[in-house]
């Protein structure tokens, strides 16, 4: 299976001015074809570097993709740099040359005197005819690698890696095409770290593999495998995910469509429950997130007065909707000063107040993090009521 390296080319995204999609692009797109991505690397327009990056590239994988800097202009170095980092002078081709010509008359233009630069590939170099743009793209083969130069401009890209790029590595590596699949465990109440401890052996796979992702309040799992079909994917996750979930318990809250608001949902018309929500702080963030898990028969409120603590946010909660009937009151205020979250549950004779110290991390996380902290305790009050 051959290693694919990736560089994007450009000032321009180093500066941050544009974001870069295209090393997304074709990370996604190859490893479908069976090919392992090792490295991702964006160089400015200077050739040396440009050419120092390819010559270590070379060095670890056998396919380099380079996007970018394939221009008319001075400042597109990526041939002189491929040239340079594999040994090789700049050939002028007359055939690009009328390429190129005939590009910019069926478009109404004549070419420049500049752009006869994009005639020039390295010596020895395989074309890659560009029907979409005006720049010529090629392949340098090196012993057993290649480097591979398409354009920076997205569309013109995509094309060429479709129509020309694939076919010459499945001929040139014999490609299969394999499947990659991936499935995501959400979890909720409990840290990366501990997380981590409770499945670091699985996290040392090769195949599947098992990664991690925090979030202000969650934590995901992404499991991702390699198999020849779709039934031989599912056989290799599917024990590896009952594990996992056997480990981590009620944590676990869902798995890749799902989320909080739809678990909670689907618990609260499963048990026909009426439910009123009222929320301090979070300015409707709340009520609107847990309106879009599509409960049935939900009510939200927002809390005018900033309680002290849980057990006033319950008294309060209490008080106002103590005429109307509901099988569930919620109640939650988020409290910037002192930094807490005040969390109330109310069912029949079943009360639950909590105060949560928001987490220590960027401010501007604290919103979600009090959201997915409260959402959680919702849904294990829920759980245990429905277990009774």
């Amino acid at each position: 299976m051959p290693n694919l390296e990736i560089i994007t080319i450009g000032t321009e995204l180093l500066l941050g001015e544009i974001t870069d999609t295209n090393s997304t692009y074709i990370a996604r797109t190859l490893r479908d074809h069976g090919i392992d991505i090792f490295r991702i690397t964006t160089i400015g327009d200077n050739s040396n570097r440009i050419a120092r990056a390819i010559r270590e590239a070379l060095s670890r994988a056998e396919i380099i993709i380079t996007t970018g800097g394939l221009g008319p202009t001075i400042d597109d170095p990526t041939r002189q740099a491929v040239a340079d980092a594999t040994f090789s002078k700049l050939v002028f081709h007359s055939e690009l040359w009328d390429e190129i010509i005939t590009h910019f008359k069926d478009s109404g233009r004549i070419p420049t005197e500049n752009n006869r630069r994009q005639a020039y590939i390295p010596h020895g170099a395989i074309p890659i005819e560009n029907p979409v743009g005006t720049a010529p793209c090629f392949i340098v083969e090196n012993g057993n690698s290649c480097v591979v130069s398409l354009p920076g401009v997205p569309s013109e890209m995509i094309f060429l890696l479709h129509n020309a790029v694939i076919p010459y590595l499945k001929n040139k590596f014999q490609l299969q095409t394999r499947i990659i699949k991936a499935t995501v465990l959400h979890t909720a109440s409990i840290g990366e770290s501990v997380i981590d401890e409770k499945i670091s052996d699985l996290e040392q796979l090769s195949n599947p593999t098992v990664g991690l992702l925090a979030h202000p309040g969650q934590v995901d799992i992404r499991v991702t495998v390699k198999a020849e079909s779709e039934f031989e994917a599912q056989e290799l996750i599917k024990p590896l995910v009952k594990e996992i979930r056997a480990r981590l318990g009620e944590h676990v809250y869902g798995q890749d469509e799902d989320t909080l608001e739809s678990i909670i949902g689907q618990d609260i018309n499963q048990q026909n429950l009426t439910i009123c929500v009222g929320e301090f702080g979070y300015e409707k963030s709340l009520i609107n997130r847990l309106k879009m898990g599509h409960p049935d028969n939900f009510t939200g409120i927002i809390i005018e007065k900033q309680p002290e603590d849980a057990n006033e946010l319950a008294l309060n909660l209490n008080k106002k909707l103590k005429s109307t009937q509901f099988d569930v009151l919620f109640g939650t205020a988020l409290i910037k000063t002192p930094k807490i979250a005040c969390i109330s549950y109310y069912q029949d004779h079943h009360h639950n107040n909590k105060n949560v110290r928001i987490y220590g991390g960027p401010e501007d996380n604290a919103l979600l993090w009090a959201q997915n902290t409260c959402l959680d305790f919702l849904r294990h009050q829920l759980t245990l009521r429905d277990m009774k």
